[in-house]
């Protein structure tokens, strides 16, 4: 008997994303929020720090939130659309 799809399509919570990340790295997030960034990725590599990826208010530039709380502006990482 088939109920249907169980599996649903909701997108992450800023507070489950911020969960992820070390005191530095939510500190600088709270600063760049000021100026209309927002985190929208987390990657969890696997033995590694996790990779805080943010996006400005116009959705034309991003970055990367190190784990020490600065923001690379040109990381080398491949973002798919």
């Amino acid at each position: 008997m088939a109920e249907g799809e169980r599996r649903t399509h909701t997108q992450p919570t800023p507070k489950r994303l911020e969960a992820q990340l070390n005191l530095a790295q939510v500190l600088t997030l709270r600063e760049l929020e000021h100026f209309g960034w927002e985190l929208k990725v987390v990657r969890m590599p696997l033995f590694q720090p996790p990779v805080a990826i943010v996006f400005d208010g116009s959705r034309t530039a991003y970055g990367v939130i190190e784990s020490d709380g600065s923001l690379n502006e040109h990381p080398s990482l491949s973002l798919r659309h």
